[in-house]
């Protein structure tokens, strides 16, 4: 009778199994407000918009987020896609790993 590697079978497995996870990664919707990443949904420059107050920390090093509620995920994209859209609802699809969404598509969501 022939002996099997058991923790060389479990680890193909698992390789197996994270394999198919991957292709099977379907793109996910999120609603929700282009933020930073220094200020989340409380902007703290006085007399700018949020607007600007979100470019002027992306200027000085912060990242752009996706505030949902209270949820901050950030942003794997183009800037220069994402800037035209600080401080609007946005509705995103990608694939999200951890905290961070990879934008496949991003526009300003109707009817906000």
């Amino acid at each position: 009778m022939k002996k099997f590697n058991i923790p060389a079978l479990t680890l193909l497995v698992a390789f197996v199994l994270a394999g198919i996870q991957t292709a099977l990664a379907v793109p996910q919707t999120y609603v929700g407000v282009i933020s930073d990443s220094m200020c989340g949904n409380k902007h703290m420059m006085p007399g700018k918009s949020d607007a600007k107050c979100i470019q002027e920390c992306v200027k000085a090093g912060s990242q752009y987020v996706l505030m949902v509620g209270s949820k901050m995920y950030k942003l794997d994209a183009n800037a220069q896609t994402i800037a035209p859209l600080a401080g609007k609802h946005v509705k995103i699809s990608g694939e999200l790993k951890g905290t961070t969404i990879s934008v496949q598509s991003i526009h300003e969501a109707a009817g906000q």
